[in-house]
């Protein structure tokens, strides 16, 4: 390792929080304010460190070269159909952003229907969102800048690509319904930010909005709102048969939710409330007249599917069609004449048939081990489309005829990747309180235990979001060159149903963390590696879980990389969506959860004189999600504290935000850095096998 850096001076402050009687200092509170000429000029010269650190690893420009060589080949999303015409996404490559495509059939070339490549010069405004009427003739799309969470909708007639003059801002966490007659579309939003407030404003009080087609948004009409709830978002969805309007309510980021619906043949649109106990989670699967079908974890911790009658909707009246199995039932959608759901069975998918009586109708059969990534197909017709992923295959799509049941193989991308030389397993490791917590493995097929395999540990473990199976071009170019992939499913996620989720929020969410470093002593202990040659990467979430295990074991590490990720956690909820975390974290504002926060919070575990493993942290300057706050302040207060020699350092990326829409050529660039920095700080050799 080269010797010690000499680290930019941050702009420090004497403010001292006081929370329920215990005073917390807060010195680098300047660096929240991102727009700060002291912030600005703070950023600009750790990047340069950063990247004068970078430019020294001789491994760079050709984890580059093959990141380039992997992204570039067509690849395309799950077809969908409205009328008689099918849509989808497609990159040529290295294009910047996905286009969206019309076509008379799937398999056709079609043409481009919205290209936002042509929309910035720069690749940085994405194409977000979709919805088109049920004939096929209109396409409202959402389109967000610079990675903001912020959408905008216009409408463009399908087959001459005209341009509408519609135009709606300020939509954000929810998209667009239109109505039966193509006349109008029901969308979610937030009043205007103030001046200046676009990245930084607490987002409450969502709307959802009728937008009538040739009107102006200051005519648009209030469909639902909450003010004495203004923590609820609403988000539409139009049944099938374009007879009801159907709203998902949540709260915050709850796994429970409500549900509303208006009934679209009767004279006004009229929101009626139909699961309003916030008593479990309730995913709406599709309905056969007014009997709603719902996926929902009530008396069922892995799921099952219920049929409602909306018309008498008293719970000794529902129906179970589905029941709770030993797999998780994580999604379910009425295709055709049959239920379809996506299952799974330790942390892998299954695709399985149901008969509207709740007769099991058959497996769809999958590739291996892997993800169903996308899944589309509407009641009454017999098309299912579906892609397939895995750890070392991008997305295929493939094709199932509901009538014939057969599968067929319709796209499968050419990334020049040989799937015979590698091999993904699964492993389950004891936490400390003995919970079996699952870990795949990938790897080359020849690379075996050798105690010192470069290792690159990434996690998740929140939200009661499931991590399966996929394909990311930079862990291909990690195992590709000799490392180690270990995937593990933290508890806070959804892999196991609601209690696995149970088991990693609140209070309880240290063991989410000792799972990781239960993973972590495994992987040496079994053989496999060594600490100095073990790193640990996670974003947002997954970046408060690197510095969570950095800050409370950093000598279990070679090297951690927390990515956009939610570090501060006495003060995550005073910005833009934060507070919607509460409800897996708690707020600060709570005497007894500010007990638990401030005993993990990463920012505030930093020892002064205490040796760090090398750590690179990185942002955005325009995330609107987890505020850039939390990552300058975290390296700060990190640099400050380092009484070794390894390096900390941060990358911040302008004009970008927390990752949805983020540029392709941007995206190479930022996963090459952050494998040449783990190259480089755990002394990787070219090819480590």
């Amino acid at each position: 390792m080269s010797p010690p850096l000499s680290y930019p001076p941050a702009p420090t402050s004497d403010v001292v929080d006081d929370y329920h009687g215990t005073k917390v200092a807060d010195p680098y509170r300047p660096l929240e304010d991102t727009d700060a000429p002291e912030t600005a000029a703070w950023i600009a010269a750790q990047n340069g460190l950063s990247e004068a650190w970078l430019g020294e690893v001789g491994a760079r420009d050709e984890i580059r070269e093959r990141l380039t060589e992997l992204w570039d080949h067509p690849r395309v999303g799950v077809p969908f159909r409205r009328g008689g015409r099918w849509f989808q996404l497609r990159n040529s490559g290295l294009q910047d952003q996905d286009v969206l495509y019309v076509m008379d059939a799937p398999s056709d070339d079609g043409r481009v229907l919205v290209d936002p490549n042509s929309l910035s010069d720069d690749g940085t405004v994405a194409l977000m969102d979709t919805s088109v009427t049920d004939d096929g003739r209109l396409l409202a799309y959402a389109t967000s800048a610079a990675g903001s969470d912020w959408l905008t909708w216009r409408v463009r007639e399908v087959d001459t690509g005209t341009e509408h003059d519609d135009v709606v801002e300020w939509s954000k966490f929810a998209g667009a319904a239109w109505l039966p007659d193509g006349g109008g579309f029901v969308y979610g939003a937030y009043d205007p930010p103030g001046e200046g407030e676009a990245h930084e404003a607490a987002n409450r009080g969502h709307k959802l909005l009728l937008h009538r087609l040739g009107s102006t948004q200051a005519d648009d009409e209030l469909v639902l709102a909450d003010p004495a709830n203004p923590q609820r978002v609403f988000s539409p969805e139009m049944t099938d048969d374009g007879r009801y309007l159907v709203v998902h309510v949540a709260e915050g980021t709850d796994r429970r939710n409500r549900v509303a619906y208006a009934d679209l043949a009767a004279p006004q649109l009229e929101i009626r409330s139909l699961l309003d106990d916030f008593d479990a989670a309730y995913h709406f699967a599709g309905n056969d007249g007014a009997t709603f079908y719902f996926v929902t974890d009530l008396d069922a911790t892995r799921g099952r599917v219920v049929a409602i009658d909306v018309t008498q909707p008293a719970r000794e009246g529902w129906r179970e069609v589905v029941a709770e199995g030993a797999d998780t039932l994580e999604h379910a959608r009425l295709m055709g004449d049959r239920l379809v759901v996506v299952a799974l069975a330790d942390a892998s998918h299954r695709l399985r048939r149901y008969r509207l009586d709740g007769a099991l109708d058959g497996e769809i059969a999958l590739p291996g081990i892997g993800s169903v990534e996308g899944i589309s197909g509407r009641a009454g017709e017999p098309d299912v489309h579906f892609g397939f992923t895995s750890f070392t295959r991008p997305v295929q799509v493939h094709h199932h005829d509901l009538g014939t049941g057969e599968t067929r193989l319709v796209r499968a991308p050419d990334a020049g990747v040989d799937l015979d030389a590698f091999v993904t397993t699964q492993e389950f490791v004891a936490s400390p309180d003995g919970t079996r917590v699952p870990v795949f493995l990938t790897r080359r097929r020849e690379v075996s235990p050798s105690g010192a395999v470069p290792t690159l540990l990434w996690g998740y473990g929140g939200f009661n979001i499931s991590v399966t199976p996929m394909f990311r071009a930079e862990w291909q170019v990690w195992i590709e060159r000799g490392g180690l992939l270990a995937i593990p499913n933290l508890r806070g996620g959804g892999e196991y149903g609601s209690d696995w989720h149970e088991a990693g929020r609140e209070d309880r969410k240290q063991n989410v963390f000792d799972d990781c470093l239960a993973v972590t002593e495994w992987l040496t202990r079994s053989g496999w590696t060594r600490p100095d040659r073990l790193a640990l990467v996670g974003r947002s979430n997954g970046g408060l879980l690197a510095g969570a295990c950095l800050t409370q074991r950093p000598e279990a590490f070679g090297a951690v990389v927390p990515e956009v990720g939610v570090l501060d956690m006495l003060r995550f909820h005073r910005f833009t969506i934060g507070w919607a975390w509460a409800a897996d974290y708690g707020s600060a504002d709570d005497p007894e959860a500010f007990r638990w926060l401030h005993a993990y919070s990463p920012l505030h575990r930093i020892q002064a004189g205490r040796a760090y493993p090398p750590t690179l942290v990185t942002t955005g300057d325009h995330d609107d999600r987890v505020v850039p706050g939390h990552s300058l302040k975290f390296t700060a207060a990190l640099q400050a504290a380092q009484a070794g020699e390894a390096p900390v350092l941060i990358r911040v990326q302008t004009d970008a935000g927390h990752g949805l829409g983020k540029p392709t050529s941007v995206l190479i660039a930022e996963r090459a850095d952050v494998l040449a920095f783990l190259h480089r700080a755990l002394d990787v050799d070219e090819r480590a096998a």
